[in-house]
């Protein structure tokens, strides 16, 4: 079933992807990151099918980098790799210019990006430096969005002479939405905030919290660096939309609690998803 699952957001990723390359971004002169961006690139320069030099480029890709992602990975790029290419020949050619490079590239931006998302969600990758990325972020633990930013950056700063200064800004800003577009697809729009209270009365922080906000918090054991006094912790997941009333909730019970509030990138399991039980 996950698998079938996989397959669906991979080939609506891969023409999604396709689509706002062939029919926004090629027809208004703009480039791309990652492999897609160096096979544009080449087509501007030589006229050659970008479908099929993202076809070859990849191959080479996935042979080099098989060895260290994981199996799994390997198999679903191996599907979305070849998906990509086949979708960009058989759209090529089937879009035209909008007059305004700049709609154009944004409209780019947001489709690649929520393709990308979907691509990226099943644990999969396009088959060029999004592969790079992928082992990067596997090996090194470096941020898979990030990574694949700055990478796309670099493709298109080389392709600096080829589309011109004016497209290349332009590409960037496509690029950046794209990537914002990313981490709505892969983290949701609904963002988790972690909350830590410190406070002599964390325990009652957290009876009200579970009581009136139907959801769990945790108390830690704490000691302060500073006054060398014992002072517990109370640690609380909750959704962007709920901070303003647990500050009302926190001062309160004390109006001295130092709280800090963090972004969080990902929730799952515990007592988070669903109401907690009222005694």
């Amino acid at each position: 079933m996950r698998l079938v699952k996989d397959l669906v957001f991979i080939i609506a990723g891969t023409l999604m992807y396709a689509l706002a390359l062939t029919l926004l971004a090629i027809p208004n002169n703009l480039a791309d990151g990652g492999l897609t961006g160096i096979s544009v690139i080449v087509h501007y320069a030589f006229g050659w099918s970008p479908g099929i030099v993202n076809f070859i480029l990849a191959a080479i890709i996935i042979l080099i980098g098989y060895r260290v992602l994981p199996r799994r990975s390997v198999m679903l790029t191996v599907i979305t790799s070849p998906l990509i290419s086949l979708f960009l020949y058989l759209t090529e050619g089937l879009g035209e210019s909008l007059g305004d490079p700049l709609v154009s590239a944004i409209f780019a931006g947001l489709f690649i990006g929520i393709g990308t998302g979907l691509i990226f969600r099943t644990g999969s990758s396009m088959g060029g430096t999004s592969v790079i990325a992928r082992m990067l972020h596997h090996n090194l633990d470096w941020d898979l969005t990030r990574t694949n930013f700055v990478l796309d950056i670099i493709v298109v700063a080389a392709g600096l002479f080829i589309i011109g200064p004016l497209n290349t800004m332009y590409t960037i800003i496509s690029l950046f939405v794209g990537k914002k577009a990313t981490d709505l697809i892969i983290e949701g729009l609904d963002t988790r905030k972690a909350v830590s209270v410190i406070s002599s009365r964390a325990p009652a922080i957290t009876d009200e919290v579970v009581q009136h906000m139907d959801t769990s918090a945790t108390v830690f054991e704490g000691y302060g660096g500073y006054l060398k006094e014992h002072s517990d912790m109370a640690y609380i997941i909750i959704s962007k939309y709920q901070i303003m009333r647990l500050k009302r909730l926190i001062n309160s019970v004390d109006d001295r609690a130092f709280v800090v509030i963090h972004d969080v990138r990902d929730v799952f399991g515990g007592s988070f998803s669903w109401p907690a039980k009222k005694s």
